[in-house]
């Protein structure tokens, strides 16, 4: 089954009548509230002043009135397509499409051998990146866990390169400055054979986490979205509020505030370059008042990111969020109806690009080959779900029903046997479907032990060729690769 792509929007937890409300609070929060600025982006605020926007340099604050916000988001686009290398794994981004991959930047992994928590390193990238890789149902890699074992300055480099040398699937990542940006663009035009190849289909993108929640812009992403709007990058507008502690409690307050910082980061990128390709990145989060820490696995957090479809929908922009965390530290029974409720919630609600599905744990600091596997086959079965009951006239089966007969069997039936693998998903192998008998002969596993077997014969399936080897070599005399 090619997953990717089924359409979502049948859970909307918002009424049309709520998603304008929103929407007008959202407009009065950027007239009345506005948002505050970091020293160093005057030359962003002085764009904003020159086309319409109130502007206090002296208090740092900017106010939006409702007719540029309008205007300028009209200016984005309704559809993103963020290509993969090889077609087959392109993401249409449009109304309620649904692709779910990876997210995160955790700084620990469950060693796949000894099950302990140890720091993260180039070579886990290279790894987790394989595994998804090979994995059909994780549409997409986000740069799942920081290298701790590289310079700070060879992040950018270094992190996508990993990651394109594993994977032919779309890559997205966060750079540090406009100079890593630069140098990736440079790094993935290298890959492509030529700029001019790589910017026809762009198969890397970039997170900006522009918004310093609540309602404050940040310097050094904000001005990395503005370069990458300029070079026509698509770019995911993070903001990620926990509601409680950088936002209100209520979840209706917590999405108000999310889509007007939506609001203002769309403003820019498209008074910077008009039809700049992006994201709406509201990713509402949960704070756990009782500790100060992230509860990601909350099933209210499946709720609001659901609703953040329906708010990007409503302004025509198609949507990044969150789905799949969860607070358990390993893969356990925890994490598993953490992340089933949020996933599903999610990809019902239409979301177009569901990252944090695969993998994170422990609220995304840590990270396990195995989940990957584990959440696969969560993705798929979500999937699944999306993709509906199929009623035509083979699927009704009249004929069928007919040659049976009262008091008759359809084990062996023609009809049977041309269906059964295909009607009902099959997983990925970690769910035993086996008889007590063959699961004890087999072992005795648990889905963790199961996803950690098929984890291990992933990871040493090494043999990729997903940069020519002259192509790495040039690489290699140009930049300081570390894998």
């Amino acid at each position: 089954m090619d997953s990717k792509g089924f359409q979502g929007g049948q859970y909307c937890p918002l009424s049309s009548e709520q998603v304008k409300t929103i929407h007008n609070a959202s407009l009065q929060i950027l007239e009345t509230i506005g948002m505050g600025f970091e020293e160093g982006l005057d030359e962003t605020a002085k764009m904003l002043a020159k086309n319409g926007a109130e502007v206090d340099f002296t208090t740092r604050r900017i106010k939006f009135p409702r007719n540029l916000i309008a205007n300028e988001v009209a200016k984005a686009p309704s559809q993103v397509i963020l290509h993969g290398r090889d077609s087959r794994h392109d993401l249409d981004l449009t109304e309620d499409k649904v692709h779910m991959g990876t997210g995160g930047a955790a700084i620990k992994i469950l060693d796949i051998d000894t099950g302990e928590a140890r720091a993260t390193t180039l070579a886990d990238l290279y790894d987790v990146s394989r595994v998804v890789d090979q994995l059909d149902n994780i549409h997409f890699l986000v740069r799942p866990c920081i290298p701790t074992d590289i310079p700070e300055d060879d992040y950018d480099i270094n992190m996508y390169y990993t990651c394109m040398k594993a994977t032919q699937k779309h890559v997205m990542s966060g750079v540090n400055n406009e100079e890593g940006l630069h140098k990736v663009i440079d790094l993935a035009s290298m890959v492509a054979g030529g700029k001019e190849k790589f910017m026809e289909k762009p198969f890397v993108s970039v997170i900006t986490s522009f918004a310093i929640s609540p309602l404050k812009l940040c310097t050094q992403s904000t001005l990395i979205m503005q370069e990458a709007n300029r070079t026509q990058i698509p770019v995911a507008l993070s903001c990620a509020p926990m509601a409680g502690s950088t936002s209100p409690v209520t979840m209706a307050g917590t999405l108000a505030l999310i889509h007007a910082e939506q609001l203002a980061g769309i403003t820019i990128c498209q008074m910077t370059n008009a039809g700049a390709p992006l994201l709406y990145g509201g990713i509402p989060g949960l704070a756990n008042l009782s500790t100060m820490g992230y509860r990601g696995g909350a099933v209210e957090c499946g709720m609001m990111n659901a609703a953040i479809h329906q708010m990007s929908k409503h302004i025509k922009v198609p949507n990044y969020n969150s789905s799949g965390l969860s607070d358990s530290k390993l893969p356990d029974a925890q994490a598993g109806w953490e992340k089933a409720f949020t996933a599903v919630l999610a990809s019902m609600g239409g979301s177009n690009y569901i990252h944090h599905s695969a993998g994170m744990l422990e609220s995304m600091l840590t990270v396990a080959l195995e989940q990957y596997v584990i959440d696969d086959e969560i993705i798929g079965n979500c999937c699944k779900v999306l993709k509906g009951i199929e009623v035509d006239a083979e699927h009704l089966a009249m004929d069928v029903i007919e040659a049976v007969g009262p008091g008759g069997n359809y084990m062996v039936a023609p009809h049977t046997m041309k269906h059964m693998r295909t009607e009902y998903y099959q997983g990925n192998g970690v769910s035993d479907k086996k008889s007590r008998n063959k699961w004890e002969d087999n072992g005795s596993l648990d889905a963790r032990e199961s996803a950690r077997k098929i984890a291990k014969k992933l990871v040493a399936n090494k043999e990729t060729a997903y940069i020519d080897s002259e192509i790495d070599e040039a690489i290699r005399k140009k930049y300081n690769i570390l894998l």
